[in-house]
């Protein structure tokens, strides 16, 4: 699996933590986290990108 999409998969699980949890605290940090990790997976996926187009000739 690619990083991007296990970092993807990563929020959605901090997103389900947040909405079952009791604790408003723990459930704003859980969607800070989730947040977090679809900022980084979106990072990591221009980085791919950007290695692909510097990859091909011409």
């Amino acid at each position: 699996m690619k990083m991007a999409k296990a970092i993807r998969k990563q929020a959605q699980t901090a997103e389900r933590v947040a909405s079952a949890t009791a604790d408003a605290i723990v459930a704003d940090q859980m969607r800070s986290l989730a947040r977090a990790f679809r900022s980084q997976a979106e990072i990591l996926k221009k980085k791919e990108k950007q290695k692909k187009k510097q990859s091909r000739p011409g």
